[in-house]
């Protein structure tokens, strides 16, 4: 295979020939352009009301495109849901993508932009990793203002009371800073209130995006916010932000940023790309209205969920799916041979040499995703991005260990080739979804089972743990959680995105593992329970080095080292 020329992910963006969306939208939708508000020519909020008025497309299908357990090799999720959406287009099926946004915390951390890369991207590309249209910016800023009604509910001494030992609702920012994780807040003498305890989370674990990204309108977003609990009184009872008269004036920041946002890929073709919350500390889903948006306009939907299938694809069948009412066609397991190589003990530098020993060993890895993709009756078929370096013997052996699975592994080029490298993926995407009526997807639990008994189901049948571990004050707190009402709820495990059990460094597919629960938080807005597994942290940190040193501003005003 001939290596193609080099050009980085922004200066392929650069050259993209970005049509007016107003433009793209009557011609791809039919939408009048006073039903889309611009953010400049190239960035469209679309009217809920419009939304409203179009008809259900019951024939839509939707198909999910998840990964492998990441590594530093890179997988490239995003890049091939844009560029199997492209190739859909090219076979000549009508076709829309939906994305998450991307955090700035990556972007001037470690793992980089979510606009996709090479030769399939969505732009403009440099926008839409750096504050987009401002809906997180009115997350951030929604929550915060809860932060601001609970302290001047202390400070004024209003009912219920709030007991300050008592207070959950945490601050964020949509950055990594470590500093922030744990803080003093009220110093300063009686003026500016009563010292407490608090912290910060980056803005994409806070429970408003989670609320964001799973509310139906705007009436069951402010419904949603209502519910949240944030904190207790001396007595224990639960104070919700209806209680401090929050939900209102939350809501008025979000009205705007609620609006599904539309942009274009590379090929001109559509993409939602509209809320963000990270899979291995929430749901890491887009929203939902957007979701339901493009399966209005859309015969086929190809939407993503964060990092490996063991977070992403789960929490999208078990909770956005279960929540939203949502049926899943077809399913896209992403791999690389150089991300199963390393999980084959194979290191970053080694990556590009044949390896055939390793690669068999970390196929260990991928067999589990398809398995457990395959065991909530989706039916599935694995992508392979393919790289220059990757030997037609290690492309050959993918496909050996798929096809023993009963699953078909298709060599993928979108990297380089854009939408054409996808062509065979999209005809085998098409097979799968228009064979399958959705009668056989399924939950992997029951919304009846017990809190204790769901998390152990998701980390037995899952990620492969022996058990689940907990102190019995956490608990006790199940427990009670369970007794005042929030039984029924999903579950959205917090850990480690690297591995399938709680230790980042355990690479492959570990099994009879311990999953230690160390937090639980009830998300009562968003209807689900977030539990706190192993050392991940709801505030990442920057390494070492991070991406930022590498960012600038030339003399002409183009942003460089973006990536």
């Amino acid at each position: 295979m001939a290596q193609p020329e080099y050009k980085s992910d922004i200066e392929i963006a650069r050259e993209a020939n970005m049509r007016p969306v107003i433009d793209m939208a009557k011609e791809r939708f039919g939408i009048p352009a006073q039903h889309l508000d611009p953010y400049g020519h190239y960035k469209a909020k679309l009217s809920l009301d419009h939304v409203a008025t179009l008809p259900d497309r019951p024939n839509a299908k939707l198909i999910l495109v998840t990964a492998m357990t990441p590594t530093a090799a890179g997988e490239g999720k995003t890049t091939t849901t844009v560029g199997l959406g492209d190739g859909l287009n090219r076979i000549g099926k009508n076709a829309s993508i939906c994305l998450r946004e991307p955090s700035l915390g990556p972007c001037f951390g470690m793992k980089g932009g979510a606009a996709g890369g090479g030769y399939a991207q969505v732009v403009p590309m440099e926008e839409i990793n750096l504050h987009f249209t401002g809906d997180f910016h009115a997350i951030g800023t929604a929550n915060n203002l809860l932060s601001a009604l609970i302290d001047n509910h202390i400070y004024w001494g209003h009912e219920p009371a709030l007991d300050l030992r008592r207070v959950t609702w945490r601050r964020v920012v949509d950055m990594n800073d470590r500093a922030l994780r744990s803080i003093v807040t009220s110093l300063g003498g009686v003026a500016n209130g009563f010292p407490k305890e608090a912290g910060f989370d980056i803005t994409v674990a806070s429970e408003v995006m989670a609320i964001f990204c799973l509310a139906t309108s705007i009436e069951d977003l402010n419904a949603r916010l209502a519910k949240i609990v944030v904190g207790q009184t001396r007595d224990r009872k639960p104070v919700y932000a209806s209680d401090l008269k929050a939900d209102g004036p939350m809501t008025a920041l979000l009205k705007d940023a609620i609006k599904p946002n539309l942009v274009q890929t590379l090929e001109n073709n559509p993409a939602f790309v509209h809320g963000g919350p990270f899979a291995n500390i929430a749901h890491g889903c887009n929203s939902v209205i957007a979701t339901k948006t493009a399966m209005k306009l859309s015969d086929y939907v190809v939407t993503e969920a964060g990092f490996g299938a063991d977070l992403g694809a789960e929490k999208f069948f078990d909770i956005k799916c279960r929540k939203a009412g949502l049926t899943p066609h077809a399913a896209v397991v992403v791999a690389t041979a150089r991300a199963l190589k390393m999980h084959g003990e194979v290191k970053k530098e080694d990556l590009a040499n044949e390896n055939l020993d390793a690669l068999q060993k970390g196929l260990d890895n991928l067999s589990r995703h398809v398995s457990n993709v395959k065991g909530f009756g989706v039916p599935a078929v694995v992508a392979i991005n393919r790289f220059v370096t990757d030997s037609d013997a290690e492309i050959n052996m993918i496909r050996d260990r798929c096809a023993e699975q009963g699953v078909e592994a298709i060599d993928c080029t979108h990297w380089a080739n854009g939408g054409a490298g996808t062509e065979e993926l999209a005809h085998k995407v098409v097979e799968l979804a228009d064979s399958n009526d959705g009668s056989s997807f399924k939950h992997l639990y029951e919304d009846d089972m017990p809190l204790w008994d769901k998390i152990e189901t998701i980390a037995q049948k899952i990620y492969g743990a022996s058990e689940i571990v907990a102190d019995q004050k956490i608990r006790t707190q199940i427990r009670d959680l369970e007794n005042e009402g929030a039984g029924k709820f999903p579950i959205c495990v917090a850990k480690t995105q690297y591995s399938f059990s709680t230790d980042p460094n355990l690479k492959n597919a570990p099994s009879d593992h311990v999953v230690q629960i160390k937090e639980v938080r009830l998300a009562n807005g968003a209807e689900f329970l977030v539990v706190v597994c192993g050392d991940i942290m709801t505030m990442p940190g920057l390494p070492r080095v991070p991406a930022a040193h590498d960012i600038k501003v030339d003399e002409k005003g183009n942003i460089t080292g973006l990536f």
